[in-house]
């Protein structure tokens, strides 16, 4: 009995009920009665490897409360049985009575921090279902328990030196840092001391993270350096290939990249505000949201991964900025819509872009592009972690497929003359048989379209804006003889000699 660090309390029926009607799920399980301890023994272990829990015995998989006879022996079975668990854990026991000698005992505990097994096994869970550990996330998470003092990040860069790294970039963060008043005026100008007071060199030797931060070189030792950028035609990644770019780059200028390649791909809408005469140009998503997004995957990847990356691409329906690696321990996807803590898979990284002024360090960052989302109207973006990568979806309507959806931007990007980002399979398609003049219905054609008032706005009309097509009777845009062709920019858009 002593073994319970709270001994047995009464909880209420009110509490009991809302449990029940919760149902399983990843925090709770239900236990018909204590005869399964040792299964429920397992499912607080991966409680306790997770987000902490609660086992309910005396309750049908169904969720009624049945009860069990519940003595000092059945209680006393049950602390034996928590002495199987390494780390040792402490359950709290609550004890309700619902109905005359038969009483619901909810076992809990909180989340232990470190890697927790039973019987020499340990545990994880997943929903509503308990399994072995992984012997991956086994080491991932051992790794992470001595995070404070051993991480990829404060280990030595292998071969690299000073005359590796990007000196200019390195006293921009110190200028900025300044700036920011988050290092002093009297910092040195020696690269070598900038780094030692960001702590990314130690005792003379330059840090893994130093390298991520600032390196020229990463072939062949850190190939995980690597930003890739692609824009594909419709909604999946078998589309044809539009812009496809790759490049390893250090951590500074793969954000500085990757924003300025979704600024040139990005289609640009004109609206006008109201009471305004003035036009204002509005990217799909807010321009804040996706540079948070794009520093966040840089900064909290995993990088001790070596095919790990950061990849960003662009379809029809939705921007995806994917990057290698899991939700740092005690983080899920879940937790990233409201309040949570903040946790730094690579400190040293962080801190150094904190002290530019380009992230916080409050764990806010998620919630800031929700917001930001909000207020541009535009629906706040998916975080999902599936396959051993985490990836931030912004579903806007970037192609005519979506043309009848609330705020699409079907008209051409701002790529440069030559590629055909944004435009769809129909609009090429009319670029190529208005090479020579041709009437509306012979454009449509091709496409299957019937309705030639959708086609004229979902179509033409980005073309016509664009100055890749234009029109034989400017002046009679109705006119029964109108016909569209090709202008030279067009010609030069989709690789055509101009006439």
């Amino acid at each position: 009995m002593g073994y319970f660090n709270t001994g047995c309390v009464v909880t209420t029926v009110v509490q009991l009920t809302t449990w029940l009607a919760s149902g399983e799920s990843a925090t709770l399980e239900f236990k018909k009665s204590t005869a399964e301890k040792e299964r429920a023994c397992r499912t607080l272990c991966a409680f306790a490897n997770g987000q902490g829990g609660r086992v309910l015995f005396g309750v049908t998989p169904a969720g009624k409360a049945v009860g069990q006879t519940v003595s000092d022996r059945t209680l006393e079975e049950l602390a034996q049985e928590f002495q199987n668990f390494e780390l040792p854990l402490f359950p709290a026991v609550e004890r309700m009575a619902v109905a005359p000698g038969l009483d619901v005992l909810a076992v809990s505990v909180a989340r232990s921090g470190r890697v927790t097994s039973f019987r020499g096994v340990a545990y994880e869970r997943v929903l509503n279902t308990t399994r072995v550990m992984p012997r991956e996330t086994y080491q991932r998470l051992l790794l992470e328990e001595k995070h404070s003092t051993v991480r990829w990040e404060n280990q030595p860069a292998v071969g690299v030196t000073l005359d590796d790294l990007d000196k200019e970039e390195i006293l921009r963060t110190r200028q900025m840092a300044i700036d920011q008043r988050r290092l002093s005026a009297g910092t040195s100008m020696d690269v070598g001391d900038i780094l030692d007071r960001l702590g990314l060199r130690v005792d003379g030797q330059i840090t893994q993270a130093a390298q991520i931060l600032y390196g020229t070189k990463f072939l062949p030792h850190y190939p995980q350096a690597l930003l890739k950028l692609g824009r594909f035609r419709g909604t999946r990644i078998t589309g044809d290939i539009l812009d496809n770019k790759q490049e390893h780059l250090h951590a500074f200028a793969a954000v500085r990249e990757a924003v300025a390649w979704l600024d040139r791909t990005l289609p640009l809408a004109a609206h006008f505000p109201k009471g305004s005469i003035f036009r204002e140009d509005r990217l799909p998503v807010p321009a804040e949201a996706l540079r948070e997004t794009i520093v966040n995957a840089v900064i909290h990847r995993d990088y001790s991964l070596s095919f790990g990356h950061v990849a960003i691409a662009v379809f029809d329906d939705r921007i995806e900025v994917r990057s290698v690696g899991e939700f740092p321990a005690g983080i899920n996807a879940a937790m990233l819509s409201r309040e949570h803590p903040s946790v730094q898979r690579n400190p040293l990284m962080a801190g150094a872009f904190h002290r530019t002024g380009a992230v916080e360090v409050w764990g806010r960052g998620t919630n800031r592009v929700i917001e930001a989302c909000h207020a541009y109207g535009v629906p706040s973006p998916d975080y999902a972690q599936v396959g051993g990568v985490v990836t931030v979806t912004f579903r806007v309507a970037l192609g005519p497929e979506g043309g009848d959806q609330v705020g699409t931007m079907s008209g051409p990007s701002r790529h440069h003359v030559g590629t055909m980002l944004a435009l769809s399979r129909h609009q090429v398609e009319v670029l190529e048989l208005a090479q020579i003049s041709k009437p509306l219905p012979e454009l449509m054609g091709p496409s299957g379209r019937s309705d030639r008032t959708k086609f004229r706005d979902q179509v033409l009309r980005p073309l016509l804006d664009a100055g890749l097509l234009e029109m034989t009777l400017p002046d009679k845009p109705r006119s029964p003889n109108q016909q569209y062709r090709t202008t030279v920019a067009g010609l030069v858009c989709i690789g055509k000699e101009p006439r």
